[in-house]
């Protein structure tokens, strides 16, 4: 089965109901796509699959030969991705990080989707979960990338 991640198409010996984050993981050896439940709840295995944020721990790699997925190594090549980034860093969002990527990656198709997204949109559009509870960061770092739209 052949997958393009982050640009590059690799060929990859695997059983087609493979959730994709074992591909990325195991596989490609990404390791910025974090598991968490391993049900789709948390958001912390959060990729895009041609632009829409997907849940990739409930998501199988079977049709999806011709999908371009991102993972968040290759985000900041991304220009709305490189702007979340420094949202994220100036409001110092991350505290342990685990779910940060996952967070980034919903932000960034957020964005994409919707430039001027209000706190509304970001909190219908970004369902992840943060065990430290850095939402008021986050929520910050929202504020500076839709005010700058």
């Amino acid at each position: 089965m052949k997958l393009t991640v982050n640009g590059e198409t690799r060929d990859l010996d695997i059983e087609p109901d493979t959730p994709l984050l074992w591909a990325i993981r195991e596989e490609l050896e990404l390791q910025g796509t974090k598991y968490g439940c391993g049900i789709g709840m948390c958001g912390a295995c959060t990729v895009m699959i041609d632009g829409v944020a997907t849940r990739s721990c409930v998501t199988p790699v079977d049709g999806l030969e011709s999908a371009e997925i991102t993972t968040i190594e290759a985000i900041e090549t991304d220009p709305v991705g490189a702007r979340v980034v420094e949202a994220w860093v100036k409001h110092e969002v991350a505290q342990c990080g685990y779910c940060q990527s996952g967070q980034v990656m919903a932000t960034v198709a957020m964005l994409r989707e919707n430039p001027r997204a209000t706190a509304e949109d970001a909190a219908y559009a970004i369902s992840n979960l943060c065990r430290c509870g850095t939402y008021n960061a986050i929520d910050a770092a929202l504020a500076d990338l839709t005010s700058k739209a």
